[in-house]
């Protein structure tokens, strides 16, 4: 009985396979987002202001960013918690993949959504004068909070490495 429900147990990771099959559809949706952004400049590149271009470039390196993070989660995900995947042969593989544990991944994560918040804050700053100095302080308090985050989560990791495995009693 104990074997049985922990086979159960184990086969319930598969769950997880649609999620991260879910979310190639996000990584759809920004690739849309992406070149909708792109059409809709083409036409009036000539007649923008430069501030408003790089705004919109900053928009663009967003989307590219999140879309990494996305890849990262879903293929290390997949590995890490439902199955190795069967790429052999391909030229094509990621040269990260089944090398990132979910310590590495938290961290990778966390380093992209430092990325992210600075590319938002480097928006909010270029635009500052159209935002109010106390919403300015509160994007900046928050991206503070994901820098410190990301750190001590870091720092901890680093620690944890150094200490080596905890051993069972």
């Amino acid at each position: 009985m104990e074997h049985r429900f922990e086979r159960l147990m184990y086969a319930t990771r598969w769950i997880m396979a649609p999620i991260y099959l879910g979310l190639s559809l996000c990584l759809l949706a920004l690739g849309i987002k992406f070149f909708q952004e792109v059409l809709h400049i083409l036409p009036i590149i000539f007649s923008m202001k430069e501030v408003d271009l790089i705004l919109v470039v900053l928009s663009l390196i967003d989307i590219a960013l999140v879309g990494g993070l996305i890849v990262m989660v879903m293929f290390s995900g997949y590995e890490n918690f439902v199955s190795r995947l069967d790429l052999h042969g391909n030229e094509d593989k990621l040269g990260w993949l089944g090398k990132m544990d979910s310590n590495s991944l938290k961290n990778k994560v966390a380093a992209a959504i430092v990325a992210i918040s600075s590319i938002h804050l480097l928006k909010v700053f270029m635009n500052a004068e159209s935002i109010s100095n106390d919403k300015i302080m509160w994007y900046l308090l928050l991206h503070i909070t994901f820098v410190m985050s990301a750190f001590a989560m870091g720092f901890l990791d680093k620690l944890l490495r150094e200490k080596g495995p905890v051993s069972k009693p």
